[in-house]
C-alpha cells in the first residue's frame, strides 16, 4: 500500500481534487440557476432543463481550460526541469500527462452529452410556448416584446421548429459544429485507429481548433436570458407571476424586462489558448532550424537509423524529439526516441518500419545507391527534445530497465551514456547497477543493438565493473530450425543468436522470480523500474513494483515508471 502511495499517491490526488472541482461546480451552478430568482420566469418555461443545461456547461468551461496544458510539451519540459530538485515520485507525475488529457476529453464529452439534451428539451418547450394560445405563464412570457429588452423566448415565431432554430441560430449552428468535431476527435483517437492509422488521428485530432473557435462564439446569442436587477425592484415575481393579465396596466407590475447573460467561455479559454498559441510559435521557430542527417543505417526488421545534427541542440537521456518529412508530408510530425547519447556529437533514432509515413522514411533515407543518398537527400525538420521519465534514471542507485521490441531505444542512449561517463571514470554517478531485460519476437531484431551492448561489456570488464550491468535478451518467438541450431551450439562461450557471453533465453520472464531476487540483492533500496513497451507488460511491472516493495520506509522499494509520448 506504501508503495502505491509513493507510485499513484500524487497523481490520486490530482484527479481527486479535479473531480472535486467538477463535482462544485455542477452543483453549485445548478443550485444557481434552479433557484436563483431572477431566473424564475425563465424556468417558468424551461423547468429544471434550464439548470441542467447550465451546471455541464461551467464544467465544459473548466475542463476546455485544462485540456490544451497536458499537451504543452514545452511547458512540461520547463516544469519538468523547475523541479529538477523535488524526489522522482513528484516529478514524474509529469509523465502522465497524455492520461490526464484524455481523462479531461471523457470528462468534457460526458458533459457536452447532458448539455446537449438538455437544450434540446429547452427549444421544445421554448417552441411549444411560443406556439401555445393560451394564458399560461409561459405562453404570455413568449409573446412578450421582440426588442432585445423585453424578450425572454429565443423563438420570436410560431412557424418554426425546435430544429430550424438548432440550424439557424448562433448558439444551435456553433452547437451543432462543436459536438461533431468533439466525437470525430475521440472516435478517431482509440487505441486501434491510432496505432493502425495514426494520419487518421494526426489531421482529425486538429480539428480543435475548429472546435475552440465554435466555443468561444457559442455564448454571443445570449440566448440563456434573466430579469434585469432593475426590472426586478419594480416588478416582484413572487406577487406578479400569477397576474399576466394586469402586466404593464398597474404599477406593481410593469412589464417584465430580461437581458441575456454575459458569454464566460474566451475568459476560460483565452489564457491556456494563448499559451498553446506560443508552445506552437516555439515548435515553429524549431522546425525551421537546418537539420543535417550525417548517416543513415539500415538494420534488419526494416529498422533505419538516422544520424542527425542541429545547431544548439542539447539533450538528455530518454528523451525524445518530433520529426516530420515534407517530402512525406508537410503536416504530420511523429515521435521518436532518442538513441544517442549526450555525450556524442550527433543525435539520433531508430524508426521501425510500420505505417505509410514510417514507410515512406524507410524508402526516402534507406536506400543504400550513394548517388542517391548524395545528391537527393530529403530535407527533414525537428522539434525538441522534450523530457519524458527516463531522464531520471540516474538519480537511482539500482534501476530496471525493460524494452519490448522497438521500445528498446530510450535505454540505448541510457546504456551509450553510461559508456562514456565510466569512460571518463566519472566517480560522480549515483548508479550503482543496471538490469536490463529485452524482450523481442524476431531473433534479427537484437543485432542493432548487440554491438552496443558488446562494447559495453567488454568496457565494464575492462574497468573491473563486471556486476555494473545485468541483462536479460528474451526471444518470444522460435521455429524448431532455431531450437535445433542453438541445441547444437549450447556449449558454445558466447549465444549463437546475439555473439554476446549472455545466453538469450527463450518465452517470457517471469517477472515475481526477478522482482524477488532483485528485492533480496538490494535490500533498504530504492529501485528506478523504466519501460517503453504495451500496455499489458506495463500492467504486470507494475503489479511486481507494488507487490515486491516493503512497508517499512527503510525497507526495499520499486518505483514504476512508463514512457508515454
Amino acid at each position: 500500500m506504501s508503495n502505491w502511495v509513493i507510485n499513484h499517491g500524487l497523481s490520486a490526488l490530482v484527479i481527486v481534487v479535479w473531480l472535486g472541482i467538477n463535482i462544485f461546480l455542477f452543483v453549485y451552478f445548478y443550485m444557481f440557476y434552479e433557484f436563483n430568482p431572477e431566473f424564475f420566469y425563465t424556468r417558468a418555461i424551461l423547468g429544471s432543463a434550464l439548470a441542467w443545461a447550465r451546471a455541464p456547461a461551467a464544467c465544459l468551461n473548466f475542463n476546455c481550460l485544462l485540456i490544451l496544458l497536458p499537451v504543452c510539451r514545452n511547458l512540461l519540459s520547463f516544469l519538468r526541469g523547475s523541479c529538477s530538485c523535488c524526489r522522482c515520485s513528484a516529478r514524474k507525475q509529469l509523465d502522465k500527462n497524455i492520461t490526464f488529457h484524455k481523462l479531461v476529453a471523457y470528462m468534457i464529452a460526458l458533459h457536452t452529452a447532458i448539455h446537449i439534451v438538455a437544450h434540446l428539451l429547452n427549444f421544445e418547450w421554448f417552441n411549444n410556448s411560443q406556439q401555445s394560445n393560451e394564458d399560461t405563464l409561459d405562453a404570455v412570457l413568449s409573446r412578450l416584446g421582440n426588442n432585445n429588452s423585453l424578450w425572454v423566448n429565443p423563438i420570436r415565431s410560431d412557424t418554426t421548429t425546435p430544429t430550424y432554430v438548432a440550424f439557424t441560430t448562433v448558439a444551435g449552428l456553433t452547437g451543432v459544429i462543436i459536438t461533431l468535431a468533439l466525437i470525430i476527435m475521440i472516435t478517431s483517437s482509440t487505441d486501434t485507429i491510432r496505432r493502425s492509422y495514426f494520419e487518421v488521428f494526426w489531421f482529425t485530432h486538429h480539428l480543435f481548433v475548429i472546435f475552440f473557435a465554435g466555443l468561444v462564439i457559442h455564448g454571443i446569442g445570449r440566448i440563456v436570458r434573466r430579469q434585469t436587477a432593475a426590472s426586478m425592484k419594480v416588478h416582484n415575481f413572487t406577487f406578479c407571476h400569477n397576474r399576466t393579465a394586469e402586466w404593464g396596466k398597474i404599477p406593481e407590475c410593469p412589464i417584465p424586462v430580461f437581458e441575456g447573460g454575459e458569454p464566460m467561455t474566451w475568459k476560460w479559454v483565452l489564457a491556456p489558448m494563448i499559451l498553446y498559441v506560443f508552445e506552437r510559435l516555439i515548435r515553429l521557430y524549431r522546425s525551421q532550424q537546418r537539420v543535417v542527417v550525417t548517416k543513415a543505417v539500415v538494420h534488419p526488421s526494416r529498422v533505419l537509423e538516422l544520424q542527425m545534427q542541429k545547431k544548439g541542440f542539447k539533450m538528455e537521456v530518454g528523451q525524445y524529439i518530433f520529426i516530420n518529412c515534407p517530402s512525406i508530408s508537410q503536416l504530420e510530425w511523429h515521435p521518436f526516441t532518442l538513441t544517442s547519447a549526450p555525450e556524442e556529437d550527433y543525435f539520433s533514432v531508430h524508426i521501425r518500419s510500420a505505417g505509410d509515413w514510417t514507410d515512406g522514411m524507410f524508402e526516402a533515407f534507406g536506400d543504400s545507391r550513394k548517388e542517391t543518398w548524395e545528391q537527393i537527400q530529403p530535407s527533414i525538420a525537428v522539434d525538441g527534445p522534450f523530457g519524458t521519465a527516463s531522464e531520471d534514471v540516474f538519480r537511482y542507485e539500482v534501476s530496471v530497465l525493460v524494452g519490448a521490441g522497438i521500445g528498446v531505444t530510450p535505454f540505448a542512449s541510457i546504456l551509450k551514456s553510461i559508456w562514456y561517463k565510466y569512460e571518463k571514470s566519472d566517480a560522480g554517478l549515483l548508479t550503482k547497477k543496471i538490469y536490463f531485460f529485452w524482450i523481442c519476437r524476431e531473433t534479427q531484431a537484437f543485432e542493432w543493438f548487440a554491438d552496443l551492448l558488446r562494447s559495453l561489456e567488454g568496457q565494464m570488464e575492462q574497468l573491473g565493473k563486471h556486476d555494473f550491468l545485468s541483462y536479460k535478451l528474451y526471444l518470444t518467438g522460435w521455429d524448431s530450425t532455431q531450437a535445433t541450431h542453438v541445441k547444437v551450439h549450447i556449449d558454445k562461450e558466447t549465444d549463437v543468436v546475439t555473439g554476446l557471453k549472455q545466453k538469450t533465453y527463450y518465452g517470457r520472464p517471469n517477472w515475481d522470480k526477478e522482482f524477488q531476487a532483485i528485492a533480496q540483492t538490494h535490500p533498504k533500496t530504492t529501485v528506478g523500474v523504466f519501460l517503453c513497451g504495451p500496455q499489458p507488460l506495463a500492467k504486470a511491472l507494475e503489479q511486481c513494483s507494488n507487490k515486491y516493495s516493503e512497508v517499512n520506509p527503510l525497507g526495499v522499494h520499486f518505483h514504476f515508471n512508463k514512457e508515454n509520448f
